[in-house]
Parts: C-alpha cells; sequence; structure tokens
C-alpha cells in the first residue's frame, strides 16, 4: 500500500470553496471497515456541483469529492469482501457527506460496495458510473410499469448528456423506438450512433403547453431535465404510460396539472440512485453489464486524468460534456 497517494481536496473559506490538489495518507482516511485502491472515477452533474461549491451539498471541509468509483480492495474488516476483490459504488452519498473517489486510495462501508459484475471492467463500470446505473434504474421502472418494445416511442429527454445517453443505448439495444431530446444540433450523428430512430429539438417541450393534455405521443419516457420540460411531455403520454424522472437541470418546480394522471392513467416515477438496497443494486449491476452494449459504452466515453476534474466540473454544468467522462487514477 503507497505511503501517499494523490487527491483531489476541496477546503472553504468566507463562504468559497476551492478546489486544488493534495497527497494524502492512509490515516487521512475518514472511517470505514473497506479500505480500496481506487482505479477509476467518474463526472456526473453532482460532481460539478459539488466541486464547484454549489447547493451547499458538502458541509464539512476539507474535503474528497468523487460520488462514484471502481478499484481493488486493499484491506477489509468485513467477510463479505477480501484484498484484492474488484468493486463498485455508487451512491449513499459519498463524495457529498462522506469521501469520495477523486483520490488514489478510499475507505467506505461495505455495504456500500458492490462486487465489479463479470464481464466489466473498472473503466466500464465508471463509464456507466452514477449516470448510467440511474439510466438502468429508470430503465428497469418504466418496465415494472409495463413498458414494452412493441407498444411505441420512448422519449429520453437531455439525451447527450451522461444518463441521456446510456439510457438511449440500453433501450435501443432492448428493441425500443427512441426519440432523443436535445439542443445541441451537433450531437445528432452521435445520438443516432446511439441508437436514437428520431430526434427532437428541446425547444419543442421547453415551451409550457397552453392546454392541460396534448396529443398522446409517448409510450414511455426517462426525463433527466424536469421543470417545464417534464410538464410539457406529461401532457403528451399516451394512456397508461409511465414517466422515470431523474434530473432537475431545467429546474425543480414542476407546474402542471392532475389531469395526465387523472384522465390517462400516467405514472410520474421518482428515480433514486443514492440510498437503492444492496440486492436491487447488485441486480441493476448485472442488468447494466448484459444489457448495454459495451461497443457503445466506449464509444461515448472519454478518459480523462484527476489533474482535469475541476475543469470537467465546470464543462459538465454548462451542459459541455457529451456522454461520460472516466478519470483514470490508476491501473
Amino acid at each position: 500500500m503507497a505511503a501517499t497517494f494523490p487527491a483531489l481536496v476541496l477546503t472553504e473559506s468566507d463562504g468559497k470553496v476551492t478546489a486544488g490538489f493534495q497527497d494524502l495518507g492512509i490515516d487521512d482516511l475518514p472511517e470505514g471497515d473497506v479500505t480500496v485502491r481506487v482505479t477509476h472515477s467518474g463526472v456526473n452533474y453532482k460532481d460539478g456541483m459539488i466541486v464547484n461549491g454549489m447547493g451547499r451539498l458538502v458541509r464539512d471541509f476539507p474535503h474528497v469529492p468523487g460520488i462514484d468509483f471502481a478499484g481493488i480492495v486493499e484491506t477489509s474488516d468485513n467477510d463479505r469482501y477480501k484484498p484484492g476483490d474488484a468493486v463498485v459504488l455508487t451512491g449513499w452519498r459519498v463524495g457529498e457527506v462522506h469521501w469520495g473517489g477523486y483520490a488514489g486510495m478510499a475507505r467506505v462501508k461495505a455495504d456500500w460496495l458492490v462486487p465489479l459484475p463479470a464481464g466489466l471492467t473498472a473503466k466500464r463500470a465508471m463509464a456507466i458510473g452514477t449516470a448510467g446505473f440511474t439510466s438502468m434504474l429508470c430503465v428497469d421502472a418504466l418496465e415494472a410499469h409495463g413498458m414494452t418494445p412493441s407498444a411505441g416511442e420512448v422519449l429520453v429527454t437531455g439525451a447527450a448528456g451522461g444518463v441521456g445517453s446510456v439510457a438511449v443505448a440500453i433501450l435501443a439495444r432492448r428493441g425500443y423506438a427512441v426519440v432523443a431530446s436535445s439542443g445541441r444540433p451537433e450531437q445528432h450523428d452521435f445520438l443516432t450512433e446511439m441508437g436514437a430512430t428520431g430526434i427532437i429539438d428541446r425547444a419543442e417541450l421547453a415551451e409550457p403547453s397552453k392546454r392541460p393534455l396534448d396529443g398522446e405521443r409517448w409510450e414511455g419516457a426517462v426525463d433527466t431535465v424536469g421543470g417545464t420540460t417534464l410538464a410539457r411531455l406529461l401532457s403528451q403520454m399516451r394512456y397508461g404510460a409511465s414517466v422515470a424522472a431523474c434530473g432537475l437541470a431545467g429546474g425543480a418546480n414542476l407546474e402542471t396539472t392532475v389531469l395526465p394522471f387523472l384522465l390517462r392513467g400516467v405514472n410520474l416515477l421518482g428515480i433514486d440512485s443514492v440510498m437503492q438496497p444492496y440486492d436491487n443494486r447488485s441486480r441493476i449491476w448485472q442488468r447494466l453489464s448484459e444489457d448495454l452494449p459495451m461497443d457503445k459504452l466506449d464509444a461515448l466515453t472519454e478518459e480523462i486524468a484527476l489533474a482535469d476534474v475541476p475543469k470537467a466540473a465546470g464543462d459538465i454544468l454548462k451542459g459541455q460534456v457529451r456522454g461520460r467522462l472516466v478519470v483514470a487514477l490508476g491501473d
């Protein structure tokens, strides 16, 4: 085990959060029963908020951010894991309340980890990361509520982002007719490569509907945007269809009526990836290893170094990141 390891560390002074790099030691790590040598992490929208000090998501400083990571167990005081095991972590407010994955080593609770699924490398696991895990939760929930490939078009909003692009690839792999909503025309070819059969400009959904119910179109939807976009697509869902809502890039408020729910039986499914119990978390990771086309995953993945994280954290907040960013920390 290395005596020291590099880390991105957040500090706070006079209410301003600053990101810098330090060499830390094992004794600096917080409490936990499993110590992991981190080989890869990812950059998610929440990471962008945390690194830039937004939303007071972090309250205690100094702090190591990074809401997900993959790596190799170095030491374990829990019978579930032994040194040498490959593991993945997403959720549990790691990187937010507990120190996270932007460091060469991490110490966490065993219950927060899952074994790396067979057939997945650590890099691919972090190309999936919290974003892809959320995508699979959305698809799983929609299918549990009756969505099938033969029924009609499925909409994915914010489709060029991390959650959206993985959702497009999963749905296409499973045989759905996927329509991608994006405000970035330069990403249309990319979305088609991911499997989208149609593309609409996000402006079509950004304006409030003039009536409580629009014409029925969507058999299902994965919404990463929220706000007006979510309200508009709720009015366009087909009878008995469902929306899996997992993001708020377009705002946290939802101004709509109850008519889509009462007259069309529409289901609004809230998706949380943070506190998923171990058994369901493991099941979803297994589905990802089977239902996500790895060639598509590789095509939407860009690898960066730990030193690149502060810039990437700013870019993702500006909507300037396509697909998934993987942070390489070691072999």
